[in-house]
């Protein structure tokens, strides 16, 4: 061993004291880019889903299974290729949720005794009772990232948020 490696290993051997972890606090973006606003909701988007998808996976679900389950509960859609298409999610995906969802016990699938080529999907009792669950997760996240605005905020937020993502075409299938 050469004598800058005997000084090296000894001056790190000598340290005994654990080093402290670091606090990690990410560093504010450029004002550039706070001062613009898409990039103010994508960063608040990204969050909101990060903490959504935490919540959901602690009560043993996910975002896609709540979809389903929501857009069953309103009884307005119950066919596989209906559900893809109001979800925005390939057949073939969805195919996979359902799946899913059917050994749960929450939804159940059958044949359409009009068209044996589609699907009719249901709610079971169970699926119900999850989508309660799943309701109060979703709205404790929009009640911790909406708690810094009144109620008159919220909904002139809420109904500009609306006009964006309808002129943008985020919830009619254009964009």
């Amino acid at each position: 061993m050469n004598a800058r490696n005997d000084r090296t290993s000894y001056a790190y051997s000598r340290m005994s004291v654990p080093v402290p972890e670091l606090e990690h606090r990410p560093s504010a973006p450029p004002k550039e880019l706070l001062a613009n606003t898409a990039f103010l909701l994508a960063r608040l988007g990204m969050a909101i889903k990060g903490r959504a998808l935490d919540e959901f996976e602690q009560a043993g679900s996910n975002m896609y299974h709540y979809s389903v389950l929501a857009l069953l509960g309103e009884g307005d859609c119950t066919r596989q290729a209906t559900i893809a298409n109001a979800l925005g999610v390939d057949s073939s995906q969805l195919v996979g949720v359902l799946d899913a969802l059917e050994e749960q016990g929450l939804v159940e699938r059958r044949r359409d005794q009009t068209d044996r080529r589609r699907h009719s999907v249901s709610l079971t009792p169970e699926g119900r009772r999850q989508l309660v669950r799943l309701r109060a997760i979703a709205k404790n996240v929009e009640e911790t990232v909406l708690a810094p605005l009144d109620e008159p905020s919220r909904t002139a937020l809420h109904e500009l948020l609306e006009r964006v993502a309808g002129g943008y075409g985020v919830f009619t299938g254009r964009e």
